[in-house]
């Protein structure tokens, strides 16, 4: 897609935020209305903030928390994990953290936590 100008969000018509603004309430995530209008998850957010619309909190339940762990140690990346259960990358990774699952940097290798061993 093109972009009128760089660093400048694109902005929706009025009939196109009524659009979002039902989709949203009507279930879909922010994500999949960024994909849908051609915008950034946070510009979704900011519209729905914007038109007082109150926002879900999805985060994941324990059992997708297993689906997560389980799915990542077969190899899969954060974000294919995350896309599946339809939450961010680095809330899997805030997730897999808190259980005290290792993880691997972009090249799959164990990563290094900040001062930890080098």
């Amino acid at each position: 897609m093109k972009r009128d100008r760089p660093g400048r969000a694109r902005q929706l018509r009025s009939d196109q935020v009524e659009q979002l603004i039902a989709g949203y309430r009507s279930g879909a995530t922010v994500y999949e209305l960024g994909d849908r209008f051609g915008v950034e998850r946070r510009t979704v957010s900011t519209i729905l903030h914007r038109h007082g619309v109150p926002m879900r909190r999805r985060g994941l339940s324990p059992d997708q928390v297993d689906d997560a762990i389980h799915l990542y140690n077969l190899g899969w990346s954060l974000a294919r994990v995350g896309d599946h259960l339809g939450v961010n990358h680095t809330t899997v990774l805030n997730k897999l953290r808190e259980r005290g699952i290792p993880t691997r940097d972009t090249h799959g290798r164990p990563r290094v936590e900040a001062g930890g061993p080098r």
